[in-house]
């Protein structure tokens, strides 16, 4: 828990650091700026909305993962088998990542057909990835690992059941990006909505990716170092 908070703060402090935030511009030098002249300010209010929102959403996950590993500890604690497609819609995810990083380098250069195809693309490998995390729910249920058959089985479709919902919130956002780009002729309009929806799907990947961790067990050595140096 503490080296995922450590990164998460390492992130928002780099992510702070290039909005200007950090800026006193009381102390720069240069022309003098009249009492009544506007004051610019460098960081956008959807930006910094974004910022706020995924510091909200990552402290729910660390709550939830802070759960799982307090509640593994109980003696009740029963291993879950991972269906092996989670594997491959990790995959899906990231290559999901990586076309919205694309389509933000297309809108930054001007490409608007380039952009339009990354978007399309990289929502559909997002819809891949809900449906694939929907098969592996019934693969479970089918296997005899319902909701309530013990604690592990709880928490597997509470942690990947929260974060699918912020898949399709997400797409829900690039549905509407997508609609405002198709309405107006200036791609650079839509740069800025295009450059966070990409941010939201590395952070999308990254919690996935560390999800993925503790529930196949690759995380527990660190969640028992943890334990040792909070007890």
């Amino acid at each position: 828990m503490l080296a995922f908070l450590a990164v998460l703060a390492t992130i928002a402090a780099w992510w702070l650091s290039q909005q200007g935030l950090a800026a006193k511009p009381w102390l720069e030098e240069g022309v003098p700026v009249g009492p009544r002249a506007p004051r610019r300010i460098s960081t956008e209010p959807a930006k910094l909305g974004l910022g706020l929102f995924l510091a909200v959403a990552g402290a729910l996950f660390v709550l939830l993962i802070s759960g799982y590993f307090m509640r593994k500890g109980l003696p009740d604690w029963r291993p879950l088998p991972m269906p092996p497609l989670l594997f491959v819609t990790t995959g899906v995810l990231a290559a999901s990542s990586l076309l919205l990083r694309l389509a933000r380098r297309s809108a930054e250069r001007g490409a608007r057909e380039e952009t339009q195809l990354a978007l399309t693309a990289g929502a559909a490998t997002a819809i891949v990835f809900v449906a694939g995390q929907m098969a592996a729910w019934r693969q479970m249920l089918e296997g005899g690992f319902g909701i309530a058959g013990n604690p592990s089985n709880t928490f597997f479709y509470l942690l990947t059941g929260v974060h699918a919902l912020h898949v399709l919130g997400g797409l829900a956002a690039l549905a509407w990006t997508f609609a405002k780009m198709r309405e107006s002729d200036d791609l650079a309009s839509t740069r800025s909505p295009i450059g966070l929806c990409a941010l939201y799907w590395d952070f999308l990947l990254v919690v996935w990716l560390v999800l993925l961790a503790i529930l196949t067990g690759f995380a527990d050595g660190l969640g028992e170092i943890c334990g040792r140096l909070l007890s």
